[in-house]
């Protein structure tokens, strides 16, 4: 299996390599011999458990004498993103070997919602609480959050009141730029997200923050806006190719846009990954089912939700702003024939 920049072996990963669903490793591995799973698929699953090392969250955990604590993490939203389930799973993972259970809420940025889970956590004397965003944004935390030992997870607030974990998007976006430049590209495309997404802000500074690094003029015929879906991609990618100095290179603010180039470029012809290149961003699942397999950028979602928790338990109460490397996630597209 390829190695994608995580960590540690996930369930995801498990399912992946069995050709599965998540909840099949699931049932298998808790024993749940009433589901209809066969004995061929339950071998299958145990074979990749084998081959990949994985061990279930709390696996070899040493028992501990004292009742569990609680860490709250609360989110904004949750089912609008992939992302915020990696950070769950990263926040418990790292909850659990210290013997502590996550309480989770989902808000919808309701201040009356927040403040009632705060209240409630305070009288259950909590370790500690993490304050999530769906989005990587500048936020004004509730007054509330004060009476708790607390960190802020995909954002940051201005006064910097609380230790806070981002993704390091501006270097993602440098690295991911120096890896098409890497292969002989110079006219590289970007697609952006909506401008008002600090992501997609930062990612654009970083392209173009490579690009003169190695002494390529920003050219802003080839900066096009999109909206962090294929529509957006398929659009954008339409507009660069009709240019008479098309691109050799399109670097794609996120994953989902990737998909629309790719849908764009296959209708004009062109092959991904050969005539011309294609980077993403985000690593999301459907990076690798793209044929051919699309290069992109791992956000670390998971890491970050580690850092939380490590961040509570430390006893440090020094103020940290961390931002968390992005690593590449090289696959197939970011090479072209010509290159």
């Amino acid at each position: 299996m390829a190695k994608t920049g995580k960590s540690r072996v996930t369930m995801k990963d498990v399912a992946l390599e069995a050709g599965v669903s998540q909840s099949t490793v699931s049932f298998v591995l808790n024993g749940l011999e009433d589901m209809r799973i066969s004995r061929d698929t339950r071998k299958r699953v145990m074979a990749a458990v084998e081959e990949l090392g994985y061990r279930p969250r709390g696996a070899g955990r040493p028992p501990k004498a004292s009742g569990m604590g609680v860490i709250g993490l609360m989110f904004d939203e949750i089912a609008t993103s992939p992302f915020a389930a990696i950070s769950i799973e990263g926040v418990q993972e790292e909850a659990w070997k210290a013997n502590i259970v996550v309480e989770i809420v989902m808000t919808g940025g309701d201040p009356v919602y927040e403040a009632e889970a705060l209240k409630r956590w305070a009288g259950e004397s909590a370790v500690g609480v993490i304050y999530g965003s769906i989005l990587t944004r500048e936020i004004a935390p509730p007054d509330a959050l004060a009476r708790h030992r607390a960190v802020l997870l995909n954002c940051h607030d201005a006064q910097g009141r609380y230790s806070s974990v981002v993704p390091a998007e501006r270097r993602g976006g440098e690295v991911a730029t120096r890896a098409l430049i890497a292969e002989g590209h110079r006219r590289i495309a970007f697609i952006s997200g909506e401008p008002w997404m600090e992501a997609s802000d930062q990612r654009m500074e970083g392209y173009e923050r490579a690009l003169r690094a190695a002494r390529i003029p920003v050219d802003p015929s080839l900066i096009v806006e999109g909206n962090f879906l294929p529509s957006g991609g398929r659009a954008a990618t339409l507009k660069l190719m009709e240019s008479d100095r098309r691109p050799d290179a399109i670097f794609c603010a996120n994953d989902l846009i990737a998909v629309g180039c790719y849908e764009a470029l296959k209708e004009l012809g062109e092959r991904p990954g050969e005539t011309v290149a294609v980077m993403g961003y985000d690593d999301q699942e459907i990076a690798q089912h793209l044929s051919p397999a699309l290069s992109t950028v791992l956000l670390p979602h998971r890491e970050m939700g580690q850092w939380c928790v490590e961040r509570l338990l430390s006893g440090n109460a020094a103020r940290q702003a961390e931002r968390m490397e992005c690593p590449l996630v090289m696959r197939a597209s970011h090479k072209t024939s010509a290159a």
